[in-house]
């Protein structure tokens, strides 16, 4: 691979080869479980405090439960790629059942996931671009606000159920039959649990502890991943199209390592646990390195401001 050209037109070594970072394709089932340990007692924990929170406290105990319950999408993200754990059964019934709380199903991102990898950033073919970033501030606060978000997952269910794929490219022919059964589990599972729970502890109870964190969570969640190519390079070179955030310790532990994206997609063979040391080899040829979410949005949305309206 040759050199590649930053932003500002400096050129930058080469990423190694797939070959050389292989000695990082470390899985491991009990690092799979220790982090999904961590991340149910995080849910358990936050749910209590909701439980126990006087009345002017509910609402930011229901932001930090919507807080983790948005992070699930880490460990669906992880383990569709099958590094999560060593094993591929675990991978599975961890990332499908992660997927639940926000109303996705694990077989269908990773196909969406997949292409995403294999298109990014071509505005072609890459379903993350579609519909592209916010190009103005209206659109910017409609999209963290999370309404195309929960649109989008409904849509997959109705069509889930009506046996219909087709709408979306990058489910083959051959494995739809596989995904429409998995949406089809999937939801009703999610119904048949709140419903049950409803019953059973009341409906307030649903609203508290898992409605109202998800509305609450995943604007936040919308923040997070608008950092990981917006403004970044439209083309097929992986130090430049991907952003790197460096963030503190918490974050990473909650978003299993995903800050680290840059070296994520240049190779995602390497599982969450590895990917500090990728970015040490790395850290000097990517184009993006954010220093904080707040910042960067900060500027993205001064960016935004400023840009001239057509």
């Amino acid at each position: 691979m040759s050199a590649a050209v930053g932003p500002t037109g400096s050129a930058m070594a080469a990423a190694p080869k797939p070959r050389e970072m292989m000695h990082l394709n470390t899985r491991s089932d009990a690092r799979g479980a220790a982090r999904t340990a961590v991340h149910v007692a995080l849910i358990l924990g936050s749910g209590a405090l909701v439980a126990v929170a006087p009345w002017w406290l509910v609402l930011p105990a229901m932001v930090l439960a919507g807080v983790v319950q948005a992070a699930l999408f880490a460990p669906l993200h992880e383990t569709c790629h099958h590094t999560a754990f060593r094993s591929r059964r675990a991978n599975a019934v961890v990332g499908w059942l992660a997927a639940l709380t926000a109303l996705r199903n694990w077989h269908f991102y990773q196909q969406f996931h997949l292409a995403h990898h294999r298109h990014t950033q071509d505005p072609e073919h890459d379903p993350e671009l579609s519909p592209p970033p916010p190009g103005n501030i209206p659109a910017y606060l409609f999209r963290v606000l999370g309404l195309p978000y929960w649109r989008a997952q409904l849509t997959v269910w109705a069509r889930g159920w009506r046996g219909d794929l087709s709408a979306y490219s990058f489910i083959h022919p051959a494995t739809a039959p596989r995904v429409v059964a998995s949406i089809r589990a999937g939801s009703a599972l999610t119904v048949a649990l709140a419903v049950a729970a409803g019953l059973a502890f009341g409906w307030s109870s649903v609203l508290l502890f898992w409605v109202g964190p998800q509305l609450l969570g995943q604007p936040l969640l919308r923040l997070y991943l608008l950092t990981e190519h917006t403004g970044c390079t439209e083309d097929a070179n992986g130090l430049t199209n991907t952003r790197t955030m460096l963030t503190a310790a918490p974050v990473r532990l909650l978003m299993w390592e995903m800050p680290f994206h840059a070296e994520h997609h240049l190779y995602p063979f390497i599982p969450f646990h590895r990917l500090a040391d990728a970015h040490a080899v790395l850290r000097d040829r990517l184009a993006h390195v954010g220093t904080g979410y707040a910042r960067w949005h900060l500027e993205h949305v001064r960016r935004l401001r400023d840009a001239p309206r057509p």
